[in-house]
Formats: C-alpha cells, structure tokens, sequence
C-alpha cells in the first residue's frame, strides 16, 4: 500500500456505500415508488426520507475524493472515482432532482421515464467511482 492509503480507504469506502445505496434505489426504491398506488403520499414521503441520505452520502464522496485526490495526484482510479463520484452528482443536481420537483406535482411518465434513465446513469457513476477507488488501494 501508498503513503495514501488511508484516503484510498476512505473513498473506497464512500464509494460502497453510495454504490450499496444507489443499487438499492434503482432495484428496490424506484420500481415500488413507480407502483405506488397513491403517487403522492408515496413521492412526498420518499423525498423527506431520502434527501437527508442523499446529502450524507455525496458530502462523504466529496470530502474523501479531495482528501484523496490531495493526497495522491498520481494514481488515477481516484481521478476515475472521483468523475464517477462526480457524474451521480451533478446528474441527480441537473435531472433527477428537477425532475422529483416536477413530479410532486403528480405522476406524468415522460417524467418517471427521465427520472429512470437519471438513475442509471448515477448507478453508472456509483460503479465507476467504486472501482476506480479499487484501484489505488490495489495498486
């Protein structure tokens, strides 16, 4: 292991926790909110319980990629992680988030369809970042 093994530790571990909790909001928390039968109640409630988390989860990507990238410039699965890190950001800032604002309003499924492809591509990002993280401490 680097001098930088503590960051790369701690990233990889930011890193699995949002990869833990991005797949369970893709294969668990989207597909039963999509069946709610009263949209509503069910959306409302899904952002007051998910958006303290949220914001949990990505200040911990945040705080331990710079860590990570301070402390090591040259390992590059921390660049990959934290572009990963970064993407699941700024999609959920630019789309998903919108789009739940848009849907309090109630249920349209142009919206629920958008909502779903955001949420790959954050699971897209979660993976990324996981990996690259992976590869410092392996390195």
């Amino acid at each position: 292991m680097t001098d930088a093994a503590p960051a790369s530790a701690a990233l990889l571990a930011a890193a699995c926790l949002h990869l833990g909790f991005q797949l369970t909001v893709t294969m668990v928390v989207y597909p039963a909110l999509v069946r709610a039968p009263d949209w509503a109640t069910a959306h409302a409630l899904h952002t007051r319980r998910i958006t303290p988390l949220v914001a949990l989860l990505y200040g911990a990507l945040v705080t331990t990629g710079a860590w990570g990238l301070v402390d090591d410039l040259s390992c590059t699965g921390t660049w990959v992680g934290v572009g990963g890190a970064a993407a699941s950001i700024l999609v959920t800032a630019l789309v998903a988030g919108p789009t739940h604002g848009r849907l309090s309003a109630g249920k349209d499924d142009r919206l629920v369809r958008r909502l779903l492809v955001a949420d790959r591509v954050r699971t897209a990002g979660a993976v990324v970042c996981a990996a690259g993280a992976l590869s410092c401490l392996l390195r």
